[in-house]
């Protein structure tokens, strides 16, 4: 009889969240790991440590992944330190021994091989156990500057992965020694889009292909304020475009009465909808040009697709990481920023020369192409499992 020696599984915890960009790039990060190992017939054990509030509760048991929540405590940042002890953030703060010993707990009982964690409040009593517990850490951080959570961390990880080679400097001097750039991953399906499939899954027939394309995003609740500006520009931007337009399901019902009186042939360029799912990669591949926030795992897909985009940081961002994010791709060419007060006339401004000037366009893409790093959960596996000592 023959025996067949069983390889252990890798033991995996991963934490953060609260919002989609520490959500998703961690998800893609795991199914990027399990692949790798599946490949040599190997498992991998995922234990998900996130707040019960947070995105990271759903998506993760959604996705056949053991979630475990811990309390946290919020910090709200303000210039004015006398407003750091409103009573919001004593009662957090209240919270955060009892998250810390639950989150020492969960990783001493799973005896993980190695930790990620991706930001978010949550990530920091998970790395600290970790680090307690003697555990690697890898700290990955998606925006240009760090976040609150990873700066607490990047002391503490064995390694620190970042999204962009401009992170580097703000990092300890004992975490840059170690530090990898990879990326910000991105998931698979956003690669694989086809502009075919967008036209006739969405029924863009009435579409000039003979024009450029534009797709205006708020995210996936719309944004009131790009809505407003889209709106105000519409009849002379369908003039020199079509328009795919994402603006949230609230505000739907009220955008399709304001663009109703639009002309047959610029209507026939015009396509609203409240919201996109499996046809969001085909609609990414159809579009010449991107009008969006710029969040962290936007910018990872647009860079990776190579997108010419206009975006409109969102101003109340933590830190105001979207203006950084934008003018960071601004400075070398691969985006336009519009910061502060805009106005339509501003839009218009901004995509005027990308809509008339092919070549302007083609230069912008291919300046963000420059950016985008498509194999970046590859790469964070690579860091994972050298955390970890285990082969890649």
């Amino acid at each position: 009889m023959e025996f067949t020696e069983r390889i252990a599984p890798l033991r995996l915890v991963v934490t953060g969240g609260g919002t989609g960009g520490h959500t998703y790039p961690a998800l893609t990060a795991v199914r990027a790991l399990q692949a790798r190992l599946a490949a040599h017939g190997r498992a991998v054990d995922v234990l998900w440590i996130g707040t019960a509030a947070g995105l990271e509760a759903r998506v993760a048991p959604a996705e056949g992944i053991r979630f475990e929540p811990v309390a946290t405590g919020k910090v709200r940042r303000s210039s004015n330190p006398l407003k750091l002890l409103s009573p919001a953030n004593v009662r957090d703060m209240c919270r955060v021994p009892l998250g810390a010993w639950q989150a020492r707990a969960l990783v001493s009982g799973f005896r993980p091989d190695v930790v990620l964690a991706t930001g978010g409040y949550v990530a920091v009593p998970v790395g600290l156990a970790a680090r307690s517990c003697r555990v690697p850490l890898v700290v990955h951080e998606q925006t240009v500057r760090l976040g609150l959570a990873n700066k607490v961390l990047a002391r503490a990880a064995t390694r620190v992965a970042v999204s962009s080679e401009s992170t580097l400097p703000l990092l300890p001097g004992s975490a840059r020694r170690t530090a990898a750039v990879t990326g910000n991953p991105v998931r698979p399906a956003v690669l694989a889009g086809r502009a075919d499939k967008a036209v006739t899954a969405l029924d863009l027939y009435g579409f000039d292909r003979s024009l450029p394309t534009v797709y205006v995003t708020g995210g996936a609740q719309g944004s009131v304020q790009i809505n407003t500006l889209v709106a105000a520009v519409l009849p002379d931007l369908l003039h020199q475009a079509n328009v795919v337009h994402q603006c949230g399901p609230a505000n739907e019902a009220a955008l399709r009465e304001r663009t109703r009186t639009l002309p047959p042939h610029l209507a026939g360029r015009y396509l609203l909808t409240g919201y996109l799912g499996a046809e969001l990669p085909d609609v990414l591949a159809l579009a010449d040009v991107v009008v969006s926030r710029s969040g962290a795992g936007t910018l990872a897909e647009l860079t990776a697709l190579g997108k010419a985009a206009v975006f409109v940081p969102l101003a109340s961002s933590a830190g105001n990481e979207q203006a950084h994010n934008a003018t960071h791709l601004q400075q070398s060419g691969a985006a336009t920023a519009l910061l502060g007060e805009v106005t339509p006339a501003d839009l218009h401004t901004a995509l005027t020369p990308l809509l008339t000037d092919p070549a302007r366009r083609t230069t912008m893409a291919a300046r963000s192409r420059e950016h985008g790093r498509p194999d970046a959960a590859e790469h964070l596996v690579d860091v994972l499992l050298s955390a970890a000592g285990q082969p890649n």
